[in-house]
């Protein structure tokens, strides 16, 4: 798995790219979206935050001379922000998103996730875990796309993987966690992986970091003063897949959730039609689910 193939170019994916991603289970596409582009999602960001797109349980009264920065500091992240922004719907369909994705998924690719996360300075991170633990899809083509909206660096709490560690597609066990970085009361345990084999993803504004459901990821604490670390993730899938996901018990049991959006292709269960049951919410600071 040679390193440069671990990165996209120009927004064109190779077949290399395409076998680093089955193996080493994620990708980096350098600067795939525009300046303007991440301008907008920026100011999209306060937005939402702002409750100036629509309702979200838990958001606070804002004063009108409060600075953007003072009331992100608040919050961690908002699930589903696509169901109430028209900007955060459209990007889950970029065409430079899309077209890398029907190449590591499948022609064929659905969005049942998004999530708008904006970890200030303090806040803490998320814990080692895989999407598929949560998302249950099953045949490996759950992929998330995590769009740096800020600049992704070691101190503020970029994303940290373990390339391979999608292989052999197994859930593994979650454990009590006991690491301070975490805010999440539970954790995997990756003591049996070299150090040199956990590495940090630190990626400019408007580069995308693609990876596979079941590859291990974590961020650390933001320990700087000063700086956010806002990124746009959205969650995809084969639509030739099935979705059997009740949100962790939100949701009735399902063989099929169709809270879905289809991003590319065709949808094969198009029959059934499409359901709108998932709301936006802000997310805990402390996550403890799957109890």
């Amino acid at each position: 798995m040679a390193s440069d193939h671990s990165k996209i170019r120009n927004g064109k994916i190779s077949k290399e790219n395409v076998t680093f991603y089955k193996e080493a289970g994620y990708l980096i596409a350098e600067n795939l979206i525009s300046k303007y582009g991440i301008a907008e999602l920026r100011n999209e960001t306060n937005q939402i935050f702002r409750g100036e797109r629509g309702k979200i349980e838990g958001l606070l009264p804002l004063s009108a001379d409060i600075t953007d920065k003072e009331f992100l500091k608040k919050y961690v992240a908002i699930h589903f922000p696509h169901k109430i922004s028209k900007v955060i719907h459209r990007y889950l369909s970029h065409p430079k998103l899309t077209a890398i994705l029907s190449k590591i998924i499948s022609p064929n690719v659905k969005c049942m996730q998004s999530m708008l996360f904006v970890k200030g300075p303090g806040k803490s991170g998320q814990s080692w875990h895989q999407d598929e633990y949560f998302i249950p899809t099953r045949d490996c083509s759950l992929t998330g796309a995590w769009i740096a909206i800020d600049d992704a660096t070691v101190d503020n709490g970029c994303l940290w993987i373990i390339p391979g560690s999608n292989k052999p597609s197994s859930i593994l066990p979650r454990v009590e966690n006991k690491d301070s970085n975490f805010a999440d009361v539970d954790t995997i345990d990756v003591s049996g992986y070299r150090k040199e084999d956990i590495i940090p993803v630190e990626v400019k504004s408007g580069s995308v970091v693609f990876f596979n459901g079941y590859t291990l990821h974590s961020s650390l604490k933001n320990v700087t003063d000063d700086q956010f670390r806002i990124a746009l993730v959205n969650h995809y899938m084969s639509a030739e897949s099935m979705l059997p996901w009740d949100q962790d018990g939100k949701l009735p049991s399902t063989e099929d959730l169709r809270d879905i959006v289809m991003v590319t292709g065709q949808d094969p269960y198009a029959h059934k039609g499409i359901t709108d049951v998932n709301k936006p919410y802000l997310r805990p600071e402390i996550l403890d689910i799957k109890k």
